[in-house]
């Protein structure tokens, strides 16, 4: 073999071993991107202890989140031993959570530390820890009652300093893994930038991994705050805190808590029906239409599903008609379904068992086409178009050839006795496309 031979027969065997191992690289790429959760395991509510109906809400989802008072438990000792299962003041959390429980909920509590002033703790630290190992053991996963998965340490604890939230998560943390191994331990609302009234700043968790399994954030649609509040469509490019917010979370999770899940535990948008008072802090507040509300609750859960996130927890289950903020953002108006009600049961019915594939299509301002795929049958896929907009806008949608055949079409509803079947074309080559999601229901050969 000549000089040259030699040197190109070598030059063969490095570029095979590279590819080999850029094909391996890949491969375990692969294999180490995490499964994308089914939307029955994506899609969750917010309720607030005695107040939720679990049976009320049993269409819409299957994951609750309680905002727990601390000081329901402790009162104003934060040294008191608190005779889990049942709360100081005389609730008896195995009839609050295991009332949910028995309607096939699963229970998040965030344990909020903010009904109770920093100054009261006679022992941040001590009393926190105590506290929390006593609560996990108490109602955690492996307790006799197992009623609660996953604990939040404080929801917006923005009112205790750095320092002291640091030592308290440290504390609880420790209290919780030590009082159930198996209760997930998720961080209060977290932001990547400085730490304000409603959150803190990921630098107060930093360094504690071991000690927690989930990242918590809270995002709102707000296109404007004070005085007007006004929210806009999620997909909406002006907005710099809804979906940036979200992504800004997972990115401080991958290069620094590598394997830690991420929640959105907060978002939605308020509709009422009634004006504001011509006076007052909400005097100039703008809300969104019942059919907004709809549609941009269900557009919201298709767009986070495409984002490296576990779940998202919608806020709110009922209110009471009330046009300020955060007032009128239930699924019921005084326990009577809205149209966002049927709009989301809609979705937990038809998408519960699919979890998201890929994005079809994406044009900005024309349309969005989501592809999802059934749990145990790959052939049963579902695709999903809206007009990504929010002026009301409808067009014809010339359709990318589907995997598959095209079994039926449904239009998100708006009332329990609305038939959302859509008819087709023959041959489905263009479908009506408005901001109300078309749901394609797909088999492929």
């Amino acid at each position: 073999m000549t000089h040259l031979s030699l040197l190109r027969a070598a030059a063969g065997r490095v570029l095979a071993v590279a590819l080999a191992a850029a094909c391996a690289g890949a491969t375990a790429l692969r294999a180490a991107e995490p499964v994308r959760p089914l939307m029955r395991d994506f899609i969750g509510i917010n309720g607030h202890t005695v107040q939720f109906k679990p049976k009320l809400y049993q269409p819409v989802a299957s994951l609750v989140r309680d905002y727990h008072p601390v000081e329901w438990d402790l009162g104003k000792d934060t040294d008191f031993v608190t005779p889990f299962p049942s709360a100081r003041n005389g609730v008896d959390w195995r009839q609050v959570y295991g009332g949910w429980q028995r309607e096939g909920w699963r229970t998040d509590v965030s344990l909020m530390i903010e009904t109770l002033p920093r100054a009261q703790w006679k022992d941040l630290a001590a009393d926190s820890r105590a506290y929390a190992e006593r609560f996990a053991r108490a109602l955690g996963p492996s307790s006799p009652n197992a009623l609660v998965e996953s604990a939040e340490i404080g929801n917006e604890p923005g009112k205790y300093n750095d320092a002291d939230y640091r030592t308290i998560f440290e504390a609880m943390a420790r209290g919780l893994r030590a009082g159930d191994p198996k209760l997930k331990v998720v961080t209060g609302n977290l932001t990547t930038g400085k730490s304000h009234d409603y959150a803190k700043s990921v630098t107060c968790i930093s360094g504690l991994e071991d000690l927690y399994d989930v990242l918590n954030v809270h995002s709102y649609a707000q296109l404007d705050n004070w005085p007007t509040w006004h929210r806009s469509f999620p997909e909406d490019a002006r907005l710099k805190e809804y979906l940036p917010d979200i992504r800004h979370v997972c990115e401080w999770r991958d290069a620094h808590a590598p394997g830690k899940e991420v929640w959105l535990t907060e978002f939605g948008y308020d509709s009422s029906t009634q004006k504001p008072k011509p006076t007052g802090d909400f005097k100039d507040w703008v809300g969104v239409t019942d059919e907004q509300q709809s549609q941009w609750i269900v557009r919201s859960w298709l767009v986070f599903a495409t984002m490296p996130i576990q779940r998202a927890y919608l806020y709110f289950f009922n209110d009471e008609d009330t046009p300020q903020l955060h007032g009128a953002a239930g699924l019921t108006r005084k326990f009577q379904p809205k149209p966002s009600f049927h709009a989301v049961a809609h979705l937990q019915h038809t998408l519960g068992d699919f979890r998201f594939a890929r994005v079809v299509l994406d044009r900005p301002g024309e349309a969005l086409i989501h592809e999802y795929t059934h749990a145990t049958d790959p052939k049963r896929r579902i695709w999903v178009a809206w007009s990504p907009t929010g002026s009301g806008r409808s067009a014809s949608l010339e359709l990318p050839t589907p995997p598959g055949r095209v079994e039926r079409a449904e239009r998100m509803p708006l009332r329990a006795d609305e038939d959302p079947v859509v008819t087709l074309a023959t041959g489905t080559p263009t479908v009506p496309l408005t901001e109300s999601p078309l749901y394609l229901f797909l088999r492929l050969p």
